[in-house]
C-alpha cells in the first residue's frame, strides 16, 4: 500500500495530546513523533455529513451539494446519501487512473459506486449497506459488522463502551481482510466512534480513553499488516466542551415575527415518527391512527396547552424530566408547537446547516417573500442576527454571512440563505421551538472548527509545514492524490500541502450521479434522531 488515509471523526489535538501523554495511544503517538501533527481547519458547517464529502472530494458544499444530514425538496426532505454528493471521491479518481483502493466505514458513501477494489460504506448507511463488490462483507469475514452502536437507553454504560471498542476493532479487521484480498495502492479507513463517545458519554473520560485505545490498537494492527509507505490521519472537525448557551434560532425568529408556529400535529412531523411509522411499517407518520393520549395532546395544543407550556409549569416543581420519561414520544410530539414552514418568512430548517432559509416565492412551494424584497429581508435578518447577545451581553455569533460569502458552485441555491457561525463554537444552536431563546446546551460536548492532521511516511516532509498556512479540510484530497502520483482535479478547492511533492492539476470527466441507485427505506433517521442530530422544528 502506497498511502493509507485514516479518519478519526471528531479528533483534535486537545483531545489527543492528553492521551499521548498518558501512553494510551502509542501508535498515534509514534506517527506524531516521526511526522507532522497539527490542526486541520474544517469547513462550514463542521459536521459529519457535509465535512467528510468535502474532505474526500476536495470541494466545498456549494460544489458537491451536501450541507447537512438532510436534503430538501421544498419543505420535504430525505437523509443524504452518496447520490447527493455531486463530485468524484478520491478513490473514484484513482479508479479512473487504474489504481485500486479499499475504503471502509467512510460516511456518506452508500450506496457505493463501482470501483476496482472494495467499498464498505459507513455512517448514514443502513445496517446492511450496499457494498462494492456486493459480497465485500462476506469476503472480509464480517459476520458481526455493524454501523451503529447501541444507545445509552439500550445498554448499560459498560455494555455500551464495550460495543464502542468492538466496533473500532471490527473496522480494522474488515479493512485488513479486504486489503489482503485486493492488495490496493490506496486505503481509507474511518472510525466514527471517536465522535460518538463524546455525544453518548459526555464528560466520561474513561470511556474516551477506552475508545481511543481500541482505535489505536486497530490502527497498529493495520499498519503492521498493510505496511503503508505513507500514513495520513485526518478528522472532519474537532470536539470540545460548550461553555456558552443553547440558542434557539427559531424562537428568536418567532419573536421577530419571521416564524409562524403550528400545533396539534400539523406541519413538519417528528423524525421519531417518520423512522418508526413510515420507514419501518410503511405508514405515513401523520396519517396513521393516533392513540387516545395523542389525540388529547393534539387537541390541547390547538387551544394553547402545548408541551412547551406544560414543561415550563413542571420545571419549577422538578417534575418535567419525570413526566417526559414516562410520556410516549408521539404524545409529546402531538402537543408540541413546531415551525409552520409554508407560513413563515424565514426559519432554521436544520440546526446542522448552521443557517437560516428564507421562504422565497418562486423557489419554495409556498414562498411568502417576494423576490424583489429578498435582499432587503436578508440584510435585515443578517443585521438582527449579528446583534444577538447572550444574557451577559456577549455576541452569540462570531460571523453572520450571506451564503455566497461562504460557498460557491452549482449547488449554492441549496444552501441556507444566511450562514451563522457561533462564537468560538461555544454555543449550541437549536431549531426546535421551546418558548425561550436561551438555555443550557443540551449537549455539553460538541463540534469545534479545528480538527486533526497527522502525516508521516517516505514521501512526507514535515519541516515543509513550518512556514505554511494551517491546512484546510479541502487540502486533504489533492494531497492524498499527490502522494500516489496522481494529479488532483482542477475542480478541487484545496491545494496540495507542501508536506508532499506537488503535482499540477488536470481535468477529469464531468461527474454524473445518475448511475448511483437511491437506497431503500431504512431506519437511518432513527439513528440520527437518537444522536440528537434531528429535532422537531
Amino acid at each position: 500500500m502506497r498511502t493509507l488515509l485514516l479518519g478519526l471523526d471528531g479528533a483534535c489535538l486537545p483531545v489527543l495530546e492528553p492521551l499521548v501523554d498518558d501512553g494510551a495511544v502509542p501508535t498515534l503517538a509514534s506517527l506524531c513523533r516521526r511526522g507532522y501533527a497539527g490542526g486541520l481547519t474544517s469547513q462550514l458547517p463542521p459536521w459529519t455529513p457535509s465535512a467528510w464529502p468535502s474532505l474526500y472530494t476536495g470541494v466545498n458544499p456549494g460544489k458537491h451539494g451536501v450541507y447537512g444530514f438532510l436534503t430538501f425538496d421544498g419543505y420535504d426532505w430525505t437523509v443524504v446519501d452518496r447520490s447527493n454528493v455531486d463530485e468524484f471521491a478520491i478513490w473514484e479518481l484513482l479508479d479512473h487512473e487504474g489504481r485500486e483502493s479499499v475504503v471502509v466505514n467512510v460516511p456518506v458513501t452508500h450506496p457505493a459506486r463501482p470501483i476496482d477494489g472494495a467499498v464498505v460504506p459507513g455512517y448514514v448507511a443502513p445496517e446492511n449497506p450496499t457494498c462494492v463488490p456486493d459480497d465485500a462483507l462476506e469476503r472480509a469475514n464480517a459476520e458481526d459488522y455493524q454501523i451503529y452502536p447501541p444507545k445509552a437507553s439500550e445498554a448499560s454504560r459498560d455494555e455500551q463502551v464495550d460495543a464502542f471498542e468492538r466496533l473500532a476493532r471490527s473496522r480494522g479487521r474488515v479493512f485488513e481482510n479486504l486489503v489482503a484480498k485486493h492488495d490496493p495502492e490506496f486505503g481509507f479507513l474511518q472510525f466514527q466512534v471517536t465522535d460518538t463517545v463524546f455525544h453518548e458519554r459526555p464528560g466520561d473520560q474513561e470511556a474516551v480513553d477506552r475508545v481511543y485505545a481500541a482505535v489505536d490498537d486497530a490502527v497498529g494492527r493495520v499498519l503492521e499488516t498493510c505496511d503503508p509507505r505513507n500514513v495520513i490521519v485526518v478528522s472532519d472537525h474537532g470536539m470540545g466542551e460548550y461553555g456558552g448557551y443553547e440558542f434557539r434560532v427559531n424562537d428568536f425568529l418567532r419573536e421577530r415575527g419571521d416564524v409562524t408556529a403550528t400545533a396539534g400535529g400539523e406541519g413538519m412531523p417528528s423524525w421519531d415518527a417518520i423512522a418508526r411509522n413510515h420507514l419501518r411499517n410503511g405508514d405515513d407518520p401523520d396519517e396513521r391512527d393516533r392513540t387516545p393520549l395523542e389525540r388529547v395532546a393534539s387537541a390541547a395544543a390547538r387551544v394553547g396547552i402545548t408541551s412547551q407550556r406544560v414543561q415550563r409549569v413542571l420545571e419549577p416543581l422538578g417534575l418535567a424530566d419525570a413526566v417526559t420519561a414516562i410520556a410516549p414520544t408521539d404524545a409529546i410530539r402531538a402537543g408540541t408547537e413546531r415551525v409552520d414552514f409554508p407560513a413563515s418568512k424565514a426559519y432554521m430548517r436544520s440546526r446542522i446547516e448552521l443557517g437560516v432559509r428564507i421562504n422565497l416565492a418562486g423557489r419554495e412551494p409556498e414562498g411568502v417573500v417576494d423576490p424583489g424584497d429578498y435582499d432587503r429581508v436578508r440584510d435585515e435578518l443578517i443585521e438582527a442576527l449579528s446583534a444577538v447577545e447572550t444574557p451577559q451581553g456577549r455576541p452569540v455569533f462570531q460571523a453572520v454571512r450571506p451564503r455566497e460569502d461562504v460557498y460557491e458552485g452549482p449547488h449554492l441555491e441549496a444552501a441556507p440563505d444566511i450562514v451563522v457561525v457561533p462564537a468560538g463554537f461555544e454555543h449550541f444552536l437549536a431549531g426546535s421551538l421551546r418558548g425561550t431563546q436561551f438555555d443550557t446546551p443540551r449537549e455539553p460536548w460538541n463540534h469545534k472548527r479545528t480538527g486533526l492532521l497527522i502525516a508521516a511516511g517516505e514521501d512526507v516532509t514535515p519541516a515543509a509545514m513550518e512556514t505554511a498556512d494551517r491546512p484546510h479540510i479541502f487540502d486533504v484530497a489533492p494531497t492524498v492524490l499527490s502522494t500516489l502520483g496522481v494529479p488532483p482535479s482542477d475542480r478541487m478547492d484545496g491545494r496540495t500541502l507542501p508536506l508532499v511533492e506537488r503535482l499540477d492539476s488536470q481535468t477529469y470527466p464531468e461527474f454524473n450521479a445518475r448511475d448511483i441507485q437511491q437506497r431503500d427505506s431504512t431506519t437511518v433517521e432513527q439513528h440520527l434522531a437518537n444522536l440528537g442530530y434531528l429535532e422537531d422544528v
